[in-house]
């Protein structure tokens, strides 16, 4: 289940990151030049061949990192890490592991990504359509009949492309009131949770669609994260295997993300990582590290920052996806029935499970963000594959506010990718 961020649940504490010779010194001349022209192969030779410095260092993205800090409500602990084509990565730390010890945030620190895993399974889905398993132009109804339906929901109506780039119009069941009471009031009694994909469907089904497709008309984009468990649910049809089987030999094996799981059920995060904290309504402060809410499609990925790089960069240098399916991937729509998600998220548009935003120096890279419980996860990749960073922020006391974070990261990841030092 994805954990509502600050984005679903404001009112509240709990729930509360880019050259004429001709004179008589000719024969002089001629040898000077001769010697000149060897000096300017050479340095040409050497600036092809050593790359220049860049204006991005460790020092201007621990001051970055600190901007996010602040923007998180200062109180979070945050790491960066920003991999490039040449040099080793960048990295930058900031807070302590537990809220009771002075061990620092590990570097390889495990954390549960949240809606991220939906780019994930999006690529998963993807992979199927270029075998030829499923189309994109597949209906929901067609691959899993009867399941959405009543209430204005109409299966027959909304294809896999409209369920991976978010244009089904489908109510978003963490807005179930229930879903939310829980989560909210009663987290600790519920956080082994346990309820299937088809059930919170079926709770998704009890609520109006916020839209319905209309085959001709114009494309209307809404966030839900019953999306993503429904194309969990038709990956596993197409591809003969639960979606965590499906991710885990076809992305996680392929690239060797040692650090990179699917849990499912189990509450535990690997070590090491950094524990969560929020505040409940009554001032107390909650460990929410251990849990099981986030187990499905939507959500249920646990990564780090180095395989989370590792990973954008396969998607965009061609290692996960044909160049067609990559191309649908990068397809974008305008963001148009979602307020909170154009207020609260960075600029941009919306793929197949991709973030599309624009750049400073020109050009755009590609995100995807993930908000859970007491976690916040920044991934982003260059266009062309060659720069990655994530930023992960894991709170104390309560989530922070989601456009102060974004306005953050995003300019982190901005100058961490044209390779920009901070300006403030």
């Amino acid at each position: 289940m994805q954990m509502p961020s600050s984005k679903k649940t404001g009112a509240t504490v709990l729930a509360a990151t880019l050259l004429a010779l001709g004179s008589p010194l000719a024969a002089t001349a001629a040898t000077a030049a001769t010697a000149t022209a060897t000096a300017t192969a050479t340095a040409t030779a050497t600036a092809t061949t050593t790359p220049r410095p860049s204006a991005y260092t460790e020092h201007t993205l621990r001051e970055d990192l600190a901007a996010v800090r602040k923007a998180g409500g200062g109180d979070v602990n945050v790491l960066a890490r920003v991999d490039r084509p040449n040099g080793r990565p960048l990295m930058a730390r900031i807070g302590t592991r537990t809220a009771d010890s002075t061990a620092p945030v590990p570097w390889n620190a495990h954390f549960r990504v949240a809606s991220t895993t939906k780019t994930f399974v999006a690529t998963v889905v993807l992979q199927l359509v270029a075998e030829k398993r499923l189309s994109l132009a597949d209906t929901v109804e067609h691959w899993l009949p009867g399941v959405v339906e009543g209430n204005g929901n109409d299966g027959s109506r909304i294809t896999v492309r409209d369920l991976l780039r978010q244009t089904s119009g489908l109510y978003d069941y963490i807005d179930d009131p229930e879903i939310q009471d829980a989560l909210i009031n009663h987290f600790d009694e519920n956080r082994y949770d346990t309820t299937p994909a088809a059930d919170l469907v079926a709770v998704a089904m009890k609520h109006r669609p916020v839209f319905v497709p209309q085959p001709g008309g114009p494309t209307r984009w809404a966030y839900s994260n019953t999306n993503y468990l429904l194309a969990g649910m038709i990956a596993e049809k197409a591809g003969g295997a639960s979606w965590q089987d499906l991710v885990a030999h076809r992305v996680i094996a392929k690239l060797g993300l040692r650090n990179t799981s699917i849990p499912g059920l189990n509450p535990f995060l690997p070590d090491p990582h950094v524990n969560a904290y929020l505040t409940t309504a009554d001032g107390k402060r909650l460990d929410v590290t251990e849990h099981s809410y986030q187990h499905t499609a939507d959500s249920g990925v646990v990564s780090t920052t180095a395989d989370l790089n590792t990973f954008f960069r396969a998607l965009a240098d061609g290692r996960l996806l044909p160049a067609e399916q990559w191309r649908e991937m990068r397809q974008t729509v305008e963001r148009t029935d979602d307020p909170e998600d154009v207020a609260e998220m960075p600029e941009g548009t919306y793929g197949l499970g991709l973030r599309k935003i624009p750049l400073s120096c020109g050009g755009f890279y590609y995100a995807h963000e993930g908000d859970g419980a007491g976690v916040n996860t920044r991934p982003a990749v260059s266009a062309d594959g060659r720069r990655a960073v994530t930023v992960s922020l894991t709170t104390t006391t309560a989530p922070p506010d989601l456009a102060a974070l974004n306005r953050a990261t995003g300019t982190l990841v901005d100058h961490a990718l044209c390779e920009q030092p901070a300006r403030r």
